[in-house]
């Protein structure tokens, strides 16, 4: 028997992208269903952990700070916009009156300005929280997936699409990394890396960078023979489209009812439902791309319990927000304190059996010997 030790990480045991992202969606499906402020931390302390001892040195493994950095300014923009533009949440807890800009009488119901509550400023406070663990949970698959193979392991079906994702989602890490390699270049001449001007002066190498990468890209797909596809009868190609898209269309609807407050009873079974159908045309579609894989990558059993672990954690706390809701979401009006909830906790710390599991990523220090 396997022991359950993780071993260290080369190309032969390297986990399946598509199992980061599993696992890191299912952090952000149980943030969603919270607001509890305690939760939501220990949700961003579990995906910290988590890429703190599996993140590679590779440059979009860099991208976790940018995305933290990020949270932090979207939490500090929603208590802003609630300060200024005022909310809906009553409350009489008064903090301070801001000056009330007078507006004219076809924008009743808008104010900027006036009175500001402690109700208020804690309910834009939860908000942004749980919009900040979102972009967290998103940050840490971007640490630890690697594109490239996620891109080499999507379905034939899904590769035209899939360079256009996959490139997006490159954009963010290797931005962050090109902006540190230049920062650090102009430290070492002694130019300033802060202001305007050095702004400007990083902005343009890093955007002709970018644009490098992009041809880069481009030239290696057509040497490899890209776009090349094999004839399929035209009624496998309409069946594929009708099952891809309806497939699509199940999963969106699915998702948006794991995500929303009352969509947990119709979400599950529209998202299995549509999972089976987009798997379906994706399989049939797959024979219209002429392409082989080299070394593919193998779902294994860490792989599945590293998915298995973010799938836990979604299940656990939508379960919980079903069966105590006021635990998951505390009250505002009137003002208490948030409570920890003992065993939506106990399922959140199941997302850390990935930093257990998951191969150990080698020292670049003792790489280099």
């Amino acid at each position: 028997m396997t022991p359950l030790r993780a071993p260290e990480a080369n190309r032969s045991n390297a986990l399946h992208p598509g199992a980061w992202w599993l696992w890191a969606l299912g952090l952000a499906v149980a943030a969603s269903r919270t607001t509890n402020p305690l939760l939501l931390g220990l949700v961003v302390g579990v995906a910290g952990y988590v890429v703190a001892a599996r993140r590679t040195d590779a440059p979009w493994a860099r991208s976790y700070g940018a995305f933290v950095k990020l949270g932090l300014f979207v939490v500090a923009l929603r208590v802003a916009f609630s300060l200024v533009l005022g909310s809906p949440i009553p409350g009489s807890r008064l903090l301070f009156t801001l000056p009330e800009l007078p507006l004219p009488d076809w924008a009743q119901g808008v104010r900027i300005g006036g009175r500001v509550t402690a109700e208020q400023v804690v309910f834009a406070l939860y908000d942004g929280l749980k919009l900040a663990a979102l972009l967290i949970c998103v940050g840490a698959a971007n640490a630890l997936a690697n594109p490239a193979r996620l891109l080499k392991s999507l379905p034939g079906a899904l590769y035209e699409a899939g360079v256009a994702v996959v490139v997006a989602m490159t954009f963010a890490p290797n931005l962050v990394a090109d902006v540190l390699r230049l920062r650090t270049a102009r430290r070492l001449r002694g130019r300033p890396t802060g202001g305007v001007r050095a702004l400007l002066q990083i902005g343009l190498p890093v955007l002709e960078g970018a644009l490098e990468r992009s041809v880069a890209v481009a030239a290696s797909m057509d040497a490899r023979g890209y776009g090349r596809t094999a004839q399929v009868p035209p009624a496998v190609r309409r069946t594929t489209n009708i099952l891809t898209i309806g497939g699509l269309l199940g999963v969106c609807a699915g998702s948006y009812g794991l995500l929303a407050a009352e969509g947990a009873g119709y979400g599950l079974p529209l998202l299995a439902a549509g999972l089976l159908a987009a798997f379906a045309g994706l399989r049939l579609g797959g024979r219209r791309a002429a392409r082989t894989r080299y070394r593919p990558d193998r779902w294994g059993a860490r792989a599945w319990l590293v998915a298995g672990s973010g799938v836990a954690v979604a299940v656990a706390m939508i379960r919980a927000g079903s069966v105590a809701p006021e635990a998951l979401h505390p009250g505002v009006v009137p003002l208490e304190a948030p409570q920890l909830p003992l065993w939506p906790a106990v399922s959140v710390l199941l997302g850390l059996l990935p930093a257990f599991v998951a191969p150990v990523p080698k020292d670049p220090k003792e790489a280099n010997r």
